[in-house]
């Protein structure tokens, strides 16, 4: 009796508005589809067929709960000035399994260690909070952020199988230049109804024996270790890392004085009443930094037993050795911003302005102002 493999077409009229269409793919058959395999035998008696012979086999299929939240594209840490607010990482959660689930996101500062893109985890965000970005993805919390997230109904079918989360944090004022912060989200898998995957429904393990009537819930979830987060296999739960990195200026602020002419003497001038004093400030971006300092502005309190100069003030000098010892020469002429002081600093008394131009890492620039001794 020779085999054979028949193959059975069913002919039908396939509308054309149907023929672009894209269709959406599970990942894998849908948990609780039952799989019937009817086997059939021909056979004859003495030339004569005999009654066709059947028999059938059924199970349903079980439930494989697979996720991964990631960094999403494109990676990098995230760059930060001391001070700023809701600053923003971003991660994709990709559901994998073959049934729909709910999922909760919870952010955390990591303390200590390597961070996700390299140096030692220095310093915490404040505030730590978290949203969903979606269905448009723009960047920006279309849930209101909150301590936790729960993600609704994420389904297992290519296409609409992913979550963009954002989380937001507060850098601090202190955080100094370089300084990188590392936080995590860890996502834990939830029955569609929001419930945890325990009880009658929880996960079996290996030692279970495949009931073919019922639907087993299996965790797939693999192990992570390193910058990609930490988290043991196959328990229904994931994590991923990412960073903020601190990029700053790295001010000093030095301020000299000398006698320029004090009335009397010819070389060597003394602080006398009536003697010019020449005060340069200077402000120096460290070549280790990695912004420039923009919007510089300086404001000296004159002391009482001074009368400040009129127009002698110059911005953007130069510098010759920023420190103790330095030199400062040249510079822009502004007209003079000098006011009686409101008390930010000491009451009644003048103090001399001005706005230094942007200054990058490893540069420097001064302000020159002169009063005479009282």
């Amino acid at each position: 009796m020779t085999s054979k493999l028949k193959l059975l077409v069913a002919s039908a009229v396939i509308p054309a508005v149907f023929l672009n269409a894209v269709p959406a793919f599970a990942v894998g058959t849908t948990q609780g589809t039952s799989v019937l395999n009817t086997v059939t035998v021909d056979f004859q008696v003495g030339s004569v067929a005999q009654t066709q012979a059947s028999a059938s086999d059924t199970f349903v299929v079980d439930r494989k709960i697979l996720f991964d939240v990631a960094e999403k594209a494109t990676t990098g840490t995230t760059s930060v000035i001391p001070g700023q607010t809701s600053r923003v990482t971003t991660f994709l959660l990709t559901n994998s399994s073959n049934d729909t689930l709910d999922f909760t996101v919870t952010p955390a500062n990591i303390v200590g260690g390597t961070a996700a893109h390299g140096g030692t985890d220095a310093f915490d965000v404040t505030s730590l909070l978290i949203c969903l970005d979606g269905p448009v993805v723009d960047g920006v919390c279309d849930t209101a952020a909150s301590a936790s997230l729960t993600i609704n109904d994420l389904s297992g079918t290519t296409g609409s199988n992913t979550a963009t989360i954002l989380i937001l944090g507060n850098i601090p004022a202190t955080a100094t230049n370089g300084q990188v912060a590392n936080v995590s989200a860890t996502v834990t898998a939830l029955n569609s109804s929001g419930t945890a995957i325990t009880g009658a429904g929880a996960a079996a393990a290996d030692a279970t024996v495949n009931g073919a009537a019922t639907v087993e819930t299996i965790f797939a979830d693999v192990a992570k270790s390193g910058n990609g987060g930490t988290s043991v296999a196959r328990d229904g739960i994931d994590v991923a890392t990412d960073d903020y990195t601190i990029s700053a200026a790295a001010l000093s602020v030095f301020k000299t004085s000398r006698i320029i002419s004090d009335g009397v003497s010819t070389s060597n001038f003394k602080a006398i009443p009536g003697a010019v004093v020449e005060y340069c400030i200077s402000v120096a971006n460290a070549a280790s930094a990695s912004a420039s300092a923009t919007n510089i502005s300086v404001r000296d309190v004159v002391p009482s037993n001074l009368t400040f100069s009129a127009g002698t003030i110059l911005v953007d000098a130069t510098v010759t050795s920023p420190g103790a010892s330095q030199t400062c020469s040249a510079g822009t002429a502004v007209s003079d911003a000098t006011d009686a002081d409101a008390g930010q600093y000491n009451t009644g008394l003048t103090r001399a302005e001005g706005t230094l131009s942007n200054i990058a890492a490893g540069t420097s620039r001064a302000l020159i102002f002169r009063a005479t001794i009282n």
